[in-house]
């Protein structure tokens, strides 16, 4: 209607003895003419397209999965939802026009043929309802046009609900954004889940191991009792903080950057002493100084999760760990002894290994693990860039 109003204004001035409320058809159909571009002109501005997309969802019952999210960024899309939103107003606009017309005049025509008084009026002149024929076709045609406003009201529906999706769906720029969105949070799930697992997973193992060990001495060396309490405190004061850091990335429900204290290779000895087993580390290169912060924390979590594989699945096997800084990049490798037997498989696991070789990847590296010679052998190079150079 406001677009209407306007093209009456534009219109009317060239039309002699037009007003702006004028019957003329020249002056209708010209305020139409004029009313269409204004509306797609109207619907090049980002936000219509929402807008857009909550009349058609309402007014033609499509789904919402159908449609793309967000304002229309693209000029693509800007010119889609405008074909949409002009061809929304130019069907509303007859259909409206026909609504308000036609069933007056049709319910007149039914109504001529019992009503002589109304055949000799004013009216009956003016819609030229006089007419001998009309005595016995009004009924008839009365609710002829009445079936053809509902048919054209329905088709009208039927042709926008049809056309909302081509024209309001997403376009392929949409498309590769929402997978990029979705990419890049299934990327941070996948880095919260690894640091739960590693951290925790390694945390338990550990307790666990120490627990154990703890409960077979009990009574013939407190000592060393001692010892193993001391380092499960330590090993869950230090788990609590770091899933206190990664719930409350949870919480905020969005990626900030790196997950705030998580440690790096400067603490490679303080998780060796918790482990409650023997464990050999041996660094070579020039030491872990200066490596940068990302493969720094990286190799932590992938050293942890070496010793929680070696508790699990070889209990008491001495591990040895070696690190080798070169040039280009740091060399990670664990190896322990295999069990006597195979270790139980546990439902759902290998999600550790599988985690070391995805920490390997996002770096640019490579990770393995396999048995050779006897022994169960880990290893992971990670690429050191140019700022460990």
């Amino acid at each position: 209607m406001p677009y209407w109003l306007l093209g009456t204004l534009v219109v009317s001035p060239f039309v002699d003895g037009a007003g702006m409320f004028s019957a003329s058809p020249v002056v209708q159909f010209g305020a139409y003419g004029v009313a269409l571009p204004l509306a797609a002109v109207t619907a090049l501005f980002p936000l219509a397209r929402p807008m857009s997309v909550a009349a058609a969802r309402t007014l033609c019952g499509v789904p919402a999965e159908r449609f793309a999210d967000g304002p229309a960024r693209s000029r693509a899309a800007r010119a889609r939802t405008a074909g949409w939103f002009t061809l929304h107003v130019g069907m509303g606009g007859l259909v409206s026009g026909a609504s308000l017309a036609l069933p007056p005049f049709a319910v007149t025509l039914m109504v001529v043929p019992f009503s002589a008084t109304l055949r000799e009026s004013a009216v009956a002149e003016f819609w030229s309802l006089d007419q001998r024929w009309l005595v016995y076709g009004g009924v008839p045609a009365g609710l002829a046009m009445l079936v053809a406003l509902a048919a054209a009201a329905a088709g009208a529906g039927a042709l926008l609900a049809r056309q909302a999706p081509l024209l309001l769906g997403p376009t392929p720029a949409d498309r590769l954004a929402a997978a990029e969105r979705r990419a890049a949070e299934l990327a941070v799930r996948n880095r919260l889940a690894r640091e739960l697992h590693d951290s925790v997973g390694h945390a338990l193992s550990a307790v666990t191991l120490q627990a154990g060990a703890a409960r077979k001495v009990l009574d013939s060396d407190p000592g060393f009792v001692r010892e193993a309490l001391a380092g499960i405190e330590e090993t869950t004061r230090r788990t609590v903080g770091e899933l206190d850091a990664v719930l409350g990335l949870l919480r905020q429900g969005e990626d900030d950057g790196e997950l705030p204290g998580r440690p790096g290779l400067e603490a490679l000895d303080a998780l060796l002493a918790a482990t409650g087993r023997h464990v050999s580390l041996t660094v070579e290169g020039g030491g872990v100084a200066g490596v940068p912060e990302p493969v720094s924390r990286e190799a932590y979590r992938i050293v942890q999760e070496g010793l929680t594989n070696a508790a699990r699945h070889a209990a008491g096997e001495p591990v040895s760990v070696t690190v080798v800084r070169y040039e280009d990049e740091l060399e990670i490798t664990m190896e322990n002894p295999l069990p006597a037997r195979p270790p139980v498989a546990r439902p759902g696991g290998g999600l550790g290994l599988r985690g070391v070789g995805e920490r390997a990847r996002l770096l640019g590296g490579t990770a393995g693990a396999r048995p050779v010679d006897g022994v169960w052998r880990l290893t992971a190079r990670l690429p050191l860039g140019e700022a460990a150079r």
